[in-house]
């Protein structure tokens, strides 16, 4: 069930990589944070860890259905262009995904050996840091850089979750309150991108 749900995770940000169009863009982030609150609820049941379960919760609440909706009334309060075009053409980026994973499975082999978890998850949390980094590289336009943003904190999110068997709640809590910050100054960009426009 884990590596299913893993695999969703990173087809979510793959399939997000190649939309055009905002409100998918902002699905697939959604999908991606369901997708991660089910995996914490799921690890928190197997481990009996009631942080970890508390965080899935927060996950679902939070990631999966309030800031997708917050980001949907504010692109359409300031009236934000729906098309978001990549910058970097289909075919390059076609052959960029499959580089990225193959070398972020190369990276990570010698931290592998010293975790005790399976090894592949920590491949494929830092694989989903560098799609989610791509993902703020190839737009311009401020919506998708937010959500590539908020798709790296989920990879932190995973990685944390999946390699360590469970992150203490302090290191969570901060997390999510580096996430409310994020909140007020995806606001502000929003804004400004309204006056520039």
């Amino acid at each position: 069930m884990v590596d299913f749900l893993i695999g969703i995770f990173l087809a979510t940000l793959i399939t997000a990589l190649f939309t055009t169009r905002l409100y998918r863009l902002l699905m697939w982030y959604s999908l991606n944070s369901l997708t991660l609150g089910i995996l914490a609820l799921t690890i928190g049941s197997q481990l009996g860890d009631g942080a970890m379960i508390a965080s899935g919760i927060i996950t679902l609440i939070v990631k999966a259905a309030a800031i997708p909706y917050i980001l949907k009334r504010l692109s359409q309060k300031f009236r934000l262009v729906r098309q978001i075009s990549p910058n970097i053409k289909v075919h390059y980026a076609i052959m960029l995904v499959p580089a990225i994973l193959v070398f972020t499975f190369y990276l990570a082999e010698p931290i592998t050996h010293m975790i005790d978890g399976n090894a592949n998850y920590v491949a494929v949390s830092i694989s989903s840091l560098f799609l989610a980094l791509l993902l703020m590289m190839e737009h311009t336009n401020v919506a998708p850089k937010i959500v590539g943003f908020l798709s790296m904190e989920n990879a932190l999110f995973l990685l944390g979750t999946t390699a360590t068997a469970g992150m203490p709640m302090l290191v969570e809590l901060g997390i999510f309150f580096d996430l409310l910050m994020a909140i007020v100054v995806i606001n502000l960009l929003f804004q400004y991108e309204e006056v520039r426009g």
